[in-house]
């Protein structure tokens, strides 16, 4: 293992427990002055001390690792993309901020993204789309999203309040809608109702007022589960999803009622795949995400879904993204508990196997894709299609990815017959075709960022935007 130097993340992990460098130092069991000289990066993390962090705080190792930092490099290339194209600020510079004062990127990124914001509804009232006194759209559920990716995904308090009631409840596959429908009765006076067609569009609804939940029953048994038990979470823990939401979002926000909905769908999941059971039955099962449906009865995006958020502190399972794609590129869903960027600015790389996954839908494409950096991904990608229930009536498809390091691909069934080891075996694929650092891919829809072109009207390339050569010191041009 190479020289681990992660003193910035060494001194956040300790001043977010508020120790002091000596109580920290005692508990590491070496000096307070061996671990300031850690802090400030003049002797590296040795492997002993994280073992010990490990035990004592419950990180991966990772957490310390360089590539802890990739994803955070990835966003702040994209949000300062037009700074580096400039010459206001260099890859070097950006890679130096995101691995020694991740602290500081964070809040550069954060008033990066208001900047954005206010410039699109700047140019809006430019425009008069709305009247120069109207009131300009936002994008709360973009934010939601924001929400879950800071916190790498995973709700430690909502998951354990979630495994408890699920063990109180008993909750077991197969016994779910039974166990959830007597707990709604019972202690909340809600009477379950299925609906074959009074719902109109809606999926579910519930009268607070005559205390009914309503459920169509255009649902398979593992969506109306689902359904029941949001329903259940909102009703059990109110008050605790609401203060979550609050960290974030004042509730007059747009957001704050979507962020409730947000955690309260978390909860769910929580509640009819505890954790312990689904973890265990997880790596029972090698990570086959179709066995897993099976057992519990759920579809396949729940399911990979909550694969995404196994990260608790001592019982972690493996680290993984998880997206959800259109057929024209649209990503509605992304999470994320590895250092995998997803691009927040255009599209994301065509040679990414979530888009194959649309040419055979039904089958599981896995693949070994590289990052620019040299990172290698495992990524399995299926395309799922769901319909209201009529002839004729429209339906939506979409491909669902589920990745992970290819550190951890061993632990996974897809990757039998694999060679994990050949870097030449990954597929080259990128964070978006204006960020990404590939100057010589073919597939690429716009140039490359602070790269001059080489233009030539007598020259024809296979690489639509050729990147002209530089110059040697000395030369002129």
């Amino acid at each position: 293992m190479g020289r681990i130097y992660a003193g910035a993340r060494l001194r956040r992990l300790r001043e977010e427990r508020r120790l002091s460098q000596a109580e920290l130092a005692r508990l590491l069991a070496i000096s307070p002055s061996y671990l300031n000289q850690m802090e400030h990066d003049s002797r590296p993390l040795t492997v002993p001390v994280l073992l010990r962090l490990t035990e004592s705080f419950g990180v991966d190792p990772g957490f310390f690792s360089a590539r802890d930092s990739a994803r955070t490099l990835a966003d702040l290339r994209e949000a300062l993309a037009d700074e580096v194209t400039a010459g206001r600020v260099s890859p070097a510079e950006l890679a130096e901020l995101a691995s020694r004062l991740p602290t500081v990127a964070a809040v550069l990124l954060d008033l990066g993204r208001r900047n954005h914001a206010l410039t699109e509804r700047l140019a809006e009232v430019a425009e008069h789309r709305g009247g120069a006194g109207a009131e300009l759209p936002r994008s709360p559920h973009e934010e939601i999203r924001e929400f879950f990716y800071r916190r790498q995904n995973y709700l430690h308090e909502a998951d354990l309040a979630a495994e408890e009631l699920a063990r109180e409840l008993g909750i077991r596959p197969g016994e779910v809608i039974p166990v959830l429908g007597s707990r709604l009765a019972e202690r909340h006076g809600v009477r379950l109702a299925r609906e074959c067609g009074g719902l109109g569009d809606r999926l579910h609804h519930f009268d607070a007022a005559g205390r009914v939940l309503r459920i169509s029953a255009r649902l398979r048994p593992g969506q109306q589960a689902f359904r029941m038990a949001t329903q259940l979470a909102l009703l059990e823990f109110g008050p605790e999803i609401s203060a979550l939401a609050s960290e974030d979002y004042a509730e007059d926000s747009p957001a704050w009622p979507l962020a409730r909905i947000g955690v309260a769908n978390y909860v769910a999941a929580a509640l009819i795949l505890p954790y312990r059971a689904f973890h265990t039955a997880a790596e029972e099962a090698r990570y086959d995400i179709e066995r897993l449906t099976d057992r519990f009865g759920l579809g396949y995006e729940t399911v990979c879904h909550r694969l995404s958020t196994l990260q608790r502190p001592r019982l972690r399972g493996v680290p993984f993204s998880f997206v959800r794609v259109d057929r024209a590129g649209n990503m509605s869903k992304r999470q994320s508990a590895t250092g995998f960027h997803f691009s927040r600015a255009g599209g994301t790389c065509p040679l990414w196997n979530v888009y194959e996954a649309f040419a055979a839908p039904g089958r599981i494409h896995v693949q070994i894709a590289a990052m620019p950096d040299g990172q290698r991904y495992l990524w399995t990608a299926r395309a799922v299609t769901r319909h209201r229930g009529g002839w004729g009536d429209p339906g939506k498809t979409f491909a669902i990815g589920l990745g992970c390091e290819i550190r951890h691909a061993a632990r996974l069934v897809y990757s039998d017959g694999l060679d994990l080891a050949n870097a030449s075996a990954a597929t080259p694929i990128g964070m978006g075709c204006r960020i990404c650092e590939r100057l010589d891919c073919p597939q690429r829809a716009v140039a490359p960022l602070g790269q001059p072109l080489a233009i030539d009207e007598h020259t024809s390339t296979f690489v639509p935007y050729p990147v002209a050569r530089r110059e040697e010191p000395g030369h002129r041009g």
